[in-house]
């Protein structure tokens, strides 16, 4: 570990960064140039004295999951993150399986998206990153140990993800969930990560059984969701899913027609769903 060379690339990563580049307000006049300590470390998870004593070149050597939550705050390319993991002293992911590192430019459309609930998602279904709407919308996804960020993981074997949507549509869910899992398994058989979570939901779900041997395969760019927010109520919004990085990354917007009750609802959660988020921090 190059603490030194850490510490250098990380003040510079951080003083390229303005707020609105991460979707945050500017706030109060800033002396210098760049976000502060406490803003990278809000958006790598970590906490603060963590963060200042890795610029200080005095903090113990990062973990690869804290390595890659530091490469996603900084905004940082594939070839800068790999510099940010060699700094450290491990080897960067290998870039031809699904990785967890998002593009600075899909990170900049997610920010921009401030009044429709957006994340992006591998196409195994694990959340990469939210803005605050989508997080408004379903809970704090990236709070969560990784494990527990996989949505198709989530809705087959713990009950309390379904419970954000109406009883009536788990069936259609599940189906989609699965019919889109066996696509990615067959688009990419060697990669140990699908093959790895059909073995988990299979062995762990009857229901994900079943539905797997129905052999259903199909992956949807486009849909109708209802969701059930103990907030605002029932939303029904259309969902956009666009593919990036190699058809392994999706950008999930949803967005509600004007003159709609969802319309006025997910506008409502806009204010009372972003409050009620500040007040649990």
């Amino acid at each position: 570990m190059n603490r030194a060379e850490l510490a250098d690339f990380l003040r510079r990563g951080r003083a390229r960064l303005a707020p609105s580049d991460v979707g945050l307000t500017p706030g109060a006049r800033r002396r210098t140039p760049g976000l502060r300590r406490e803003e990278v470390a809000q958006l790598a998870g970590m906490s603060v004295d963590y963060y200042t004593r890795l610029e200080q070149s005095r903090g113990p050597r990062p973990s690869r999951q804290m390595l890659t939550a530091l490469a996603r705050a900084l905004r940082l390319t594939e070839d800068e993150r790999d510099h940010l993991f060699h700094l450290a002293g491990e080897e960067p992911p290998r870039r031809e399986t699904a990785s967890a590192h998002v593009r600075p430019g899909l990170l900049l459309i997610l920010d921009r998206l401030y009044d429709s609930p957006a994340q992006v998602v591998t196409d195994c279904g694990e959340v990469l990153a939210q803005n605050a709407m989508a997080r408004a919308l379903s809970g704090d996804v990236m709070s969560r140990p990784r494990r527990e960020r996989n949505l198709t993981r989530g809705f087959f074997l713990d009950p309390a993800a379904r419970t954000l949507f109406p009883p009536e549509d788990h069936e259609a869910i599940a189906r989609a969930q699965v019919a889109n899992l066996r696509a990615v398994a067959a688009a990419r058989p060697d990669d140990p990560e699908p093959a790895g979570l059909v073995a988990e939901l299979r062995a762990g779900s009857e229901e994900f059984a079943r539905l797997w041997d129905a052999h259903e395969v199909a992956r949807r760019d486009h849909a109708t969701k209802r969701f059930l927010h103990p907030l605002v109520g029932l939303l029904e919004l259309d969902c956009e899913v666009m593919v990036s990085h190699q058809q392994r990354h999706l950008l999930v917007v949803h967005s509600a027609r004007p003159g709609t009750d969802a319309h006025e609802r997910l506008q409502l959660l806009r204010v009372v769903g972003l409050q009620d988020m500040s007040t649990r921090r």
